[in-house]
């Protein structure tokens, strides 16, 4: 597949042939759903919690007599119809944790990749380079290849001088080869990756 390869500068590109894997028409959807979902449920921290009845203070008293005050029938003020009563049916502590194995993983980032370039969602830069700590550098090279809308960086390896520069520039995130996954290349529409770095995402792909 033939993809846009970018100068240092971003000034200037060429197309170059790059061995993506060939994906036959629907393969792999399937997983790169399974995929997606078990990505965000491992985010999901699972600390949600209320107190039920039996967890928050109070008496365990009735309120008031069961007939004759004119008002409510209650029990203690712990009961759940009651402010700062015991919440029935809240969400408990839990693991929402799905795991999928290497296989489909593979598979489904195949599938993301693939369909990215064919998306034209997929550029590559020869090199992520700066001579100097300054996101004037970097902005203006990223202001070439993707002007507006947020972008996803990646390359197989950062410099100190190259992060620096990068960091403060609001509508780009960065990663690196090895642990790029098919969440982030669907997350965005706006991918650009460095030569080498696009070589090991073709090498985890297959």
């Amino acid at each position: 597949m033939k993809l846009k390869v970018y100068t240092v500068d971003g000034s200037s590109c060429t197309e170059k042939e790059f061995a993506l894997p060939q994906l036959e028409e629907g393969k792999g959807v399937a997983a790169l759903k399974q995929a997606i979902v078990a990505y965000q449920a491992n985010l999901r921290q699972g600390s949600a919690k209320t107190k039920d009845y039996g967890e928050v203070a109070g008496s365990g008293k009735k309120q008031g007599p069961q007939k004759g005050s004119g008002g409510a029938r209650h029990g203690d003020k712990r009961a759940p119809q009651l402010y700062k009563g015991g919440v029935v049916f809240g969400p408990r502590p839990r693991d929402w944790s799905k795991s999928i194995n290497s296989k489909m993983k593979k598979l489904a980032f195949a599938r993301a990749l693939v369909d990215l370039a064919n998306e034209g969602g997929l550029n590559v830069i020869e090199r992520f380079e700066a001579t100097e700590p300054k996101t004037k550098l970097m902005n203006a090279v990223f202001s070439k290849v993707f002007p507006k809308g947020k972008m996803l960086i990646v390359s197989e390896a950062w410099d100190d001088n190259t992060v620096l520069s990068i960091r403060n520039i609001e509508r780009v995130s960065v990663t690196d080869a090895a642990t790029l996954n098919a969440l982030d290349l669907v997350a965005f529409d706006q991918v650009l990756v460095s030569e080498q770095g696009l070589q090991k995402l073709i090498e985890r792909a297959q």
